[in-house]
């Protein structure tokens, strides 16, 4: 390709070389002429309620696909969105944030327009994005232009993180050279050195030495670009193996050696004292936040641990930078003599322990968290997304053991409450693309499915009409518990700034457009729900459906919310 082509043009042609098909976002007057360009380009125009759903929904969409896009519209929009940024940045969603900004004569003259101080001061918004981005970039020269998009997107793919991207009204249509487009924009090639080498070559060495290692995967494997390579070492030496919460669903569960998430001091002691013991523990994209990490139980020690981020090597107390995971996963796969690293079968059982099950004299029971992961377990079939909101649903979701090829979405560090419902719209749109184009493990149909608090769902309630206007298939596990539980464990059990506004909730998917016969069902007694579990259209992939399973205000999965409301029952006496 060579000559000319329209601003709008290029950049959207190379978000589609990125992979990306539907652009997420909101219009507004300073980037309308920009989205005339959106359709013809391609790209599926989603249209969300808000631009902090579409910040969420580009989130999840990028998570899935590997990179989202938003587009909003200067100051007011942008700031809407920019809590949703903040949280990709945070936890590692390449998410490419396109800003309409005023024409460049505005902007140059200082004119006191609308979504600005009225000051004349047009640069603050941009100030703010630097904060919760990794590149900036405002297209003002035709000259310059396709360069710096090019770099804003390398930028996105390399780190994993937000850019940020301003198109002023005049830009739009001014033509620049499209002879770049010849070529996609790709991550900069890293070559094997002898100390990446040496370094590959210490790791395999603690390898050999050790008696009994363990791997545990987290997060930043998916944003590292390693999580194939981890699986392949997984299976290859047969290690027992785990996730954190962040990288639950990163490893295939169905293998002998994968025994779920490792949670600290709240494993069973079986477990937490075996990983304990461990002399070797190979951790791969840590992400060590609070919440991730089990309140810091969950991290390995020092001396027994080596840590692989994206380009950081830590062996002990020892930093390496500059080896990118990738090059160093794949040169210890490549190197690793399997008859010299230790393969043992663990003489500890490191299952899950078992649940008792539904049996028909507990249908007139009320559905408790002890009782309700276990039986909903079921519902979850290969290559669905499993969502669970900050919350009681985003720590009771992890009882679920998962078939192949299943994404999970759980709180982890940024925790905005409301953000699974518009991620779940992103999401099962690049679930959708991907089955379409035959890119989701051979699978021909699975859905997403959202287990969301009743506080949490009237934060991004207006979500459900881009999901139900796009015709996805997701399944809204409405968890009704009268109020905010996971703040009320923490403080203030029975306080009333905990309590909300009693909805009703299945009147929300026929408000926001949905079919009279949509399936919305309500239920209180397990007998309803195990009813509803082995409903057949309930278990139909297709389509939107919505639950809402009513529970206790005071009941908690087990695990650190069970351990905090012992002590807000304690102190209220």
């Amino acid at each position: 390709m060579s000559g000319t082509i329209k601003l709008a043009d290029y950049l959207f042609t190379r978000l589609k070389q990125l992979g990306i098909s539907a652009v997420h976002g909101v219009p507004g007057d300073f980037n309308l002429t920009l989205l005339d360009y959106v359709e013809p380009a391609g790209l599926q125009w989603v249209g969300n309620a808000n631009e902090l759903n579409a910040g969420y929904a580009a989130d999840g969409y990028s998570r899935i696909k590997g990179v989202g896009a938003i587009i909003t519209t200067f100051g007011v929009g942008e700031l809407s969105a920019i809590n949703a940024i903040a949280g990709a940045y945070a936890e590692r969603a390449a998410v490419v944030h396109i800003v309409g900004t005023p024409d460049r004569p505005t902007q140059e003259e200082r004119r006191l327009v609308h979504h600005t101080y009225c000051d004349g001061e047009f640069g603050r918004f941009a100030q703010m994005a630097v904060h919760v981005t990794v590149a900036q970039v405002d297209l003002k020269d035709p000259r310059t232009s396709p360069e710096l998009i090019d770099h804003a997107l390398t930028q996105c793919l390399l780190h994993s993180r937000p850019v940020y991207i301003q198109v002023p009204v005049d830009m739009v249509a001014a033509p620049v050279s499209a002879e770049r487009l010849q070529s996609e924009v790709r991550l900069p090639q890293t070559e094997i050195t002898p100390y990446s080498d040496d370094v590959v070559d210490m790791i395999l060495k603690r390898i050999y030495e050790s008696k009994q290692p363990t791997i545990l995967v987290d997060g930043e494997t998916r944003s590292c670009g390693i999580v194939e390579l981890v699986q392949r070492l997984a299976e290859v030496t047969g290690w027992p193996s785990w996730t954190t919460a962040f990288g639950w669903g990163l490893l295939d569960e169905t293998a002998p050696n994968v025994h779920g998430i490792y949670r600290g001091r709240f494993s069973t002691p079986s477990v937490d004292s075996f990983f304990n013991a461990s002399d070797l523990v190979l951790c791969f994209g840590p992400h060590f936040s609070t919440t991730n990490s089990y309140a810091a139980t969950a991290i390995p020690k020092a001396e027994i641990a080596i840590l692989i981020s994206h380009t950081e090597i830590r062996i002990g107390n020892q930093v390496f930078r500059d080896i990118p995971a990738r090059l160093a996963v794949g040169q210890i796969l490549e190197k690793l003599d399997s008859s010299k690293a230790t393969a043992y079968t663990p003489s500890t059982d490191l299952s899950r322990p078992l649940v008792d099950g539904y049996y028909p004299e507990m249908k007139d029971q009320p559905i408790t968290q002890a009782l309700f992961w276990p039986m909903v377990s079921k519902m979850v079939k290969t290559g669905d997304i499993v969502m669970g909101e900050t919350g009681s649903a985003g720590h009771g979701c992890r009882e679920i053991p998962l078939p192949r090829h299943v994404r999970t979405f759980v709180p982890v560090t940024w925790l905005s409450i409301g953000y699974m419902l518009g991620a779940a719209q992103g999401a099962a749109l690049a679930q959708r693309e991907l089955i379409a184009s035959s890119q989701y493990h051979g699978i021909k149909s699975a859905r997403t499915i959202l287990f969301i608090g009743d506080g949490s769902f009237q934060m991004t309630v207006q979500e459900l009409g881009t999901i139900i206007r796009h015709n996805l298939n997701v399944t809204v596990v409405l968890i009704n518990n009268d109020g905010y539980t996971i703040e009320r464990v923490i403080h203030g059990l029975r306080q009333g700034y905990n309590d909300i506004a009693p909805w009703r909730y299945l009147k929300a998917p026929a408000l926001f457009g949905a079919e009279e016969d949509t399936l919305a069902v309500r239920v209180s007694k397990l007998g309803e729900l195990h009813a509803l579990l082995e409903d057949q259209e309930f278990n139909r992939t297709e389509g939107f459906k919505m639950v809402e399973v009513i529970m206790d205000r005071e009941d908690a999965p087990e695990g650190p919310l069970t351990w905090l409301l012992q002590k807000q029952l304690q102190a209220a006496g």
